[in-house]
């Protein structure tokens, strides 16, 4: 049953006393039986990775992007970052890895040197230094004896031969859902690129703060310290800079689809670490990918299931790099856990990961500092010591939390106050209609939520079969990242639910210990592969018949009775126990449940996936992928949005120092003026330029002020004396105000908002018109110089 549930590991290389089978030859087949057609090998590994490449040109090009651009930053990720990463993963892991493997490894590490380059670089007023990295790298590899058989293929694991193809499904997958719910939704040209998710101005104006200045402040609002993870924005300034690639193409297209595929194959190769199997591998790609609260609802299926990779991989681009940052160091920490605690090698390219984590996301250090800590405990309850990698761990864990905290983000809670069952209590007026007082206990939302994540994670309970397996540092390690990802989310609240990252986060290695929960249930209960497959068929019918069947659609009509939510929930658990009793006679009771739980699996895993069919098919089609921020009040219209701030943001990038600020008088999101809707970046992310007042919605002092029940878009500016004094400028200007804004605060130009029903004085009569594009227009204040 092993055999045919999972791939066996090659044997060592060696030589092979006795009666042991001999090491199979090169080219051979994972069972050792050389091919009868030698050249399918190399076809089924590099086939498909060539066909996504292929699939994800056709998809970039056909949404704006330059086949120069997308060959230039082809180049630059496999030169600049993955080549130079996996030689030194090579240099320093002495396990061997399939080459898919390396160099998914091999990216992160990239991006963390470049990252960490990159900043002390730019700190020293020479960006181009970042290429030092690379560099130093091939002329250490190429000059050091000892590091050239590192350009070298060595002997390494072979996967099977559909694993490709698998890796390369789902990753495509990846690119069209990027293609379908946000290239085609956030376009690069204006006017249509000013209706994008509000979120995406503040990425790009931040990438413009670090394409200038390090270390970086708040590009919106002149002074305010950056209290935020801004790694991935280095990232970016540096490939701009680098590849010479607008960071709007970058941001919108090009940057996150890396870090996608490596995402991928180190999810994979987690659960193939955890489980031995390549079966339990894929499960665990699956889960990551797709998994959700199974939503067995009709209508906007997004109010109920949020998050998942495909929904934040672009809209929050600080998750997908700390994800991908993450996945290596636990893939790491597994290794230095488990095989190899005293490899110094291995712990050095786990502290560069680590380091480079601490400002890529906030959420990622406390999720991995639990996971250490359950490992400890659990080493304690038995009697023994933590073990030294144990420690070390904690020890590299604890120094990068305080340094984040108290340097990089300086003390600041974001936002982010105790308050439990925050993001249910707003679930349920969402669904219902029902607004709930702040603070009003448990809401009704609760039971549902706890049905699919039991339903989700129901495949851990198999390890109770294997109760010594609970006791592997790997699986302690993951349940408590997962657990303490549940609990925080539970726990805290934030304006724009971005307490959920922490359940996000915790997502993929919950993934993987289910999957090897669902293997050992399977294995014990003697369950063959067809069985296995038609159970997981059934589970799928299921995610999409009872949805259908029962009818709910959400959000509820106004008077519509809320018992109803609870309706698809018992009508799946009612056939569950009902499959129990029929499969018993047939199977016994052991494989019914096993058969039972693999349905359920196959309905809570992939939940994310069947969520967004379901929307489709009751015609629901969302126009913007969910965010962490709260949706907009009232729909933007592509009428609302001037013309020409384009054109007026890249003429003013193009005629200033790096250094000018720029004083503006458009401080609220368009077509949302009363209440001012204050999440409005669009200045400094088109020019790369600090504003003296623009947006402050994102802002640390902002965040700070806020309190669950208020709007924290719509708080008024804490300065109101600087406010008025901006403001002058546009409204009633005179010499005045000009040298105030010269002389007190350093202001060089003015980018005036025009359009229809905005009021403004005769500014031309105290600042000098430069250029005016549509409804904005570009002045220099007296003394400045082009």
């Amino acid at each position: 049953m092993d055999k045919a549930m999972e791939q066996i590991s090659p044997p060592a290389v060696g030589p092979s006393p006795g009666p042991r089978r001999a090491v199979p030859p090169a080219g051979a087949s994972p069972g050792g039986v050389r091919p009868r057609r030698p050249w399918l090998r190399p076809l089924a590994r590099w086939l498909p990775a060539g066909s996504v490449a292929a699939f994800t040109f056709a998809v970039l090009n056909r949404y704006g992007v330059s086949g120069t651009d997308i060959a230039l930053f082809a180049g630059y990720v496999a030169l600049g970052l993955a080549l130079p990463g996996v030689l030194t993963v090579r240099a320093l892991s002495g396990r061997p890895r399939t080459l898919a493997e390396e160099v998914a490894l091999g990216l992160p590490l990239g991006y963390a040197v470049e990252i960490l380059a990159y900043t002390g670089a730019r700190a020293a007023g020479l960006p181009l230094l970042v290429l030092a990295w690379p560099l130093a790298t091939y002329a250490a590899f190429l000059a050091v004896p000892s590091l050239r058989r590192h350009w070298r293929r060595r002997a390494r694991p072979e996967s099977p031969w559909w694993w490709p193809s698998f890796l390369a499904v789902v990753t495509a997958s990846l690119v069209a859902w990027s293609a379908v719910k946000f290239f085609a939704t956030h376009a690069l040209t204006w006017p249509a690129l000013g209706t994008s998710a509000p979120d995406m101005p503040f990425h790009l104006a931040l990438v413009g703060e670090l394409t200038h200045h390090v270390p970086p402040m708040v590009p919106m609002v002149a002074g305010e310290p950056l209290a935020y993870h801004w790694f991935v924005y280095a990232h970016l300034a540096a490939a701009g800079r680098l590849t010479g690639i607008e960071p709007l193409v970058l941001l919108f297209r090009l940057g996150m689809l890396p870090m996608l595929a490596a995402i991928v194959v180190l999810a994979g190769m987690t659960g193939r670490r955890l489980t031995r199997s390549w079966c339990g591998a894929a499960v665990t790609v699956v889960g990551t990918v797709f998994v959700g609260a199974p939503s067995l609802y009709l209508g906007a299926n997004g109010l109920f299931t949020w998050g998942g990779i495909p929904d934040t991989a672009w809209i929050s681009p600080t998750q997908t790099l700390g994800a991908l940052l993450f996945a290596a160091v636990v893939l790491v920490l597994i290794d230095l856990l488990e095989h190899r605690p005293r490899d110094v090698r291995g712990w050095c390219l786990a502290a560069v990961l680590l380091v480079a984590l601490t400002g890529a996301k906030a959420t990622y250090l406390p999720l991995l500092a639990a996971g250490l800590a359950v490992v400890a405990a659990v080493r304690v309850v038995r009697g023994r010591r933590p073990s030294r990698p144990v420690l070390i761990g904690m020890g590299l864990t604890a120094a990068c939390i305080l340094f984040a905290q108290f340097v990089l983000f300086g003390g600041a809670r974001q936002g982010l106050v105790v308050d439990p069952f925050s993001f249910m209590r707003v679930t349920w007026s969402e669904l219902t209609g029902a607004a709930e007082p702040p603070g009003g206990g448990v809401p009704g939302i609760a039971p549902v939520y706890l049905v699919c994540w039991a339903l989700t994670w129901l495949g851990v309970l198999g390890l109770a079969v294997r109760p010594r397996q609970l006791l592997r540092p790997a699986v302690t390690l993951m349940l408590g990242v997962g657990v303490a990802g549940l609990s925080a989310a539970l726990l805290f609240g934030h304006p724009g639910r971005s307490q959920l990252f922490f359940l996000w986060g915790g997502y993929p290695y919950l993934a993987a210990v289910t999957a090897w929960g669902l293997l050992v249930l399977v294995r014990r209960a003697g369950l063959s592969p067809r069985a296995t497959a038609c159970a997981a068929a059934a589970g799928l019918a299921a995610a999409y018949l009872v949805p259908l069947l029962c009818g709910v659609t959400i959000p509820l009509a106004p008077g519509q009775d809320t018992g109803v939510l609870y309706r698809p929930y018992l009508v799946l658990g009612l056939t569950a126990v009902a499959a129990v009793v029929l499969l018993a006679r047939w199977r016994g009771l052991r494989g019914a449940a096993a058969l039972v739980v693999v349905a359920l699996a196959a309905v809570g895993l992939p939940a994310y996936g069947h969520a967004r069919v379901l929307s489709a098919l009751d015609g629901f089609v969302t126009t913007a992928p969910a965010t962490a921020r709260p949706a907009a009040r009232g729909p933007v219209t592509e009428q609302a949005i001037p013309a020409g701030a384009l054109t007026a943001g890249r003429w003013l990038r193009a005629h200033s120092a790096p250094g000018d600020l720029v004083a503006t008088n458009a401080h609220c999101r368009w077509g949302r003026e009363d209440p001012c809707d204050s999440r409005f970046p669009w200045v400094a992310a088109l020019s790369e330029r600090r504003v003296l007042v623009e947006g402050w919605a994102y802002t640390a002092a902002n965040l700070s002020r806020w309190r669950p029940g208020l709007p924290p878009e719509s708080l008024p500016f804490w300065d109101q004396e600087l406010l008025r004094l901006n403001d002058a400028a546009f409204r009633a200007p005179s010499a005045e105000v000009m040298r105030l804004l010269w002389e007190r605060h350093g202001v060089r130009w003015l980018f005036a908002e025009e359009r229809s029903g905005t009021s403004l004085g005769r500014i031309g009569d105290f600042a000098t018109l430069l250029f005016r594009s549509g409804g904005y227009a570009v002045y220099r204040l007296p003394g400045s110089s082009t």
